[in-house]
């Protein structure tokens, strides 16, 4: 059986720039497995002890996806090999169509029991490529994934909830999307990361998958406006309802 972890190649926004036209300047930030991947392999490290197989890392990305320095960095996390599309013509694609070429780059795999997805990625944080990536697969999905076990054919799933956590049992393939603190990630060692060099990371070309056909439109972008401070003062015991009045005056509440 195979376990697959989706994952991302990507810059903090905390290193990028922004234009004065409000267009984010990537070009000198440096890129990384991105942030709450690295606990997605965790877990997935955690199942394949219990004998479920290989561990398959896709990713889906610009060329950079399969430079030596990514598939060291991504593969040393405890990945045993690496699936991915590494074209600068995904650049502007939208969070739709990643997950649809991720989708395609899973059914390359055999016999795959689960897919384990990063809560969110670094760069836009958006949260959604867990379920736009079962969608693509047709398989349930779950969130906010504290564990997983095998359990007979199927997988024991410990899961956050508003209330507190639940545990679901499954039979068929999932997609997790895997909680930010549901486990402790230890730094590669040296030996990790020398090793993942001789692991097989594969390339598939853009024209040999079937990509979706949504794609996204900026229309325009601009910094935000900044507004001078009214340098106003709130005291006594009506500062409270003071400060109230006076946010709902400008339009904030």
């Amino acid at each position: 059986m195979s376990i697959i972890v989706a994952y991302k190649y990507a810059g903090s926004p905390q290193d990028a720039k922004v234009n004065s036209d409000g267009v984010v300047d990537w070009a000198r930030v440096k890129k990384s497995v991105s942030e709450y991947d690295p606990v997605a392999v965790e877990l997935a490290k955690k199942l394949a002890a219990q004998g479920a197989g290989e561990i398959v890392g896709v990713s889906v990305g610009g060329a950079d996806v399969a430079s030596s320095l990514a598939k060291k960095n991504a593969l040393s996390k405890g990945l045993d090999r690496a699936l991915v599309l590494a074209d600068d013509a995904t650049a502007g694609w939208s969070n739709t169509q990643t997950a649809a070429a991720l989708a395609e780059l899973v059914k390359r795999v055999d016999d795959v029991r689960v897919v384990f997805t990063g809560d969110a990625s670094v760069d836009e944080g958006a949260g959604v490529m867990g379920p736009l990536l079962a969608g693509a697969l047709g398989w349930p999905c779950l969130l906010e994934v504290l564990s997983v076990e095998a359990s007979g054919d199927g997988l024991k799933i410990r899961q956050r909830t508003e209330s507190g956590t639940r545990t679901v049992e499954t039979a068929g393939p999932v997609v997790l999307g895997v909680a930010t603190d549901a486990v402790e990630v230890k730094a590669a060692s040296m030996k990790e990361i020398l090793s993942a060099g001789k692991k097989p990371l594969e390339t598939v070309a853009l024209a040999d998958l079937a990509a979706a056909e949504v794609g996204r439109n900026v229309q325009a972008a601009r910094q935000p406006e900044m507004r001078a401070r009214k340098k106003m003062i709130f005291e006594g015991e009506n500062a409270a309802a003071q400060l109230i009045d006076a946010l709902k005056t400008d339009g904030i509440l």
